[in-house]
């Protein structure tokens, strides 16, 4: 058996890195097969000598994040395993921490992984931005918060969401009610990312005025949207012919984010998609970045980074 020791600065520390009920300790014991005892403002952590190095490496790299302020959850001790396995923790401290903005309900939101945080940094420094990858990344949350900074800062006049209406199964032309009333439920998660940072009242009086635009992808033909933050969502769904058309919206002083997971295209057999066709003819273009996320990436459930995880090597089983 091995024993290592590390010291607290602060019992604050030590609060914080074992959680309530010690959950946090929990999951690095069993990640790690070691035993972790806290003495005063020592933990003490024994096991085989590999598995305590890299508790001793988790446990560091833990403690940096609580430094920095960031409070400990099931996904950021797991993420941060997950880069002690990799040997990537050491990327943790680049993390800088910054709070894209204040929720209504007086949230902060962060990027919680190195991934979102290239990806908020993408969307600060280009104009266009690609964010590819599986569901739970917050490819579409992250977007409408950088949305809604980008508008309190008053550095665009209007945010513009918008899907195309691909019927995941279903047929519109079944759906109860108008044109308006058909296509709401399938832009029914842009509407509850802008609750959350705005509250109920704040979207509706800025929807009235025309500040806020929720809107099918078909509603943009023919227009030129200057002045403005768009976000363009489950962009897999979209034809060739409908993402030019997207793209060439484009005005003076706007911002675009194109989010989709290529994994989950719900077009018709032999329909190409329009976002895994512009990723390869505008690679090379200035001012236009890709950023692709990955499993690590997700922070929803445990269960859907496994489920992401199962299905990527189930499709690539099938290539082979």
């Amino acid at each position: 058996m091995f024993e290592q020791i590390i010291n607290f600065d602060r019992m604050e520390q030590a609060v914080a890195l074992f959680g309530s009920f010690d959950e946090n300790i929990k999951l690095i014991e069993n990640q790690y097969s070691v035993n972790v005892i806290s003495r005063g403002s020592d933990l003490k952590i024994t096991g085989e000598a590999e598995n305590v190095a890299k508790a001793v490496r988790a446990v560091n790299g833990l403690l940096l994040l609580i430094n920095k302020g960031e409070a400990l959850s099931e996904q950021n001790v797991r993420y941060v395993m997950g880069l002690v396995d990799e040997g990537g923790e050491d990327k943790l401290a680049a993390m800088t921490n910054n709070c894209i903005c204040i929720s209504s309900k007086g949230k902060p939101i962060k990027p919680k992984t190195l991934g979102q945080e290239k990806y908020v940094d993408a969307i600060k420094g280009s104009t266009v931005v690609f964010g590819i990858g599986p569901a739970g990344t917050g490819k579409t949350y992250l977007a409408v918060a950088m949305a809604v900074n980008a508008f309190r800062a008053k550095e665009v006049n209007r945010i513009i969401l918008t899907r195309p209406a691909v019927e995941a199964g279903e047929k519109l032309g079944f759906l109860p009610g108008d044109l308006q009333q058909k296509v709401d439920p399938y832009l029914r998660p842009l509407y509850d990312a802008l609750f959350d940072m705005l509250g109920a009242e704040n979207f509706q009086r800025y929807q009235e005025r025309g500040n806020i635009e929720v809107a099918p992808l078909a509603y943009m033909r023919g227009r030129t949207l200057d002045d403005s933050f768009i976000i363009l969502d489950e962009a897999q769904n979209t034809t060739p012919e409908q993402m030019k058309m997207f793209l060439t919206r484009l005005g003076f002083n706007s911002k675009m984010v194109i989010t989709g997971d290529v994994t989950q295209i719900d077009l018709p057999d032999g329909k190409r998609s329009g976002l895994v066709e512009a990723t390869k003819i505008l690679k090379n273009v200035d001012d236009i970045k890709t950023i692709k996320f990955n499993e690590k990436d997700v922070v929803r459930h445990r269960l859907v980074q496994d489920i992401v995880k199962a299905y990527e090597k189930y499709e690539e089983a099938r290539k082979r």
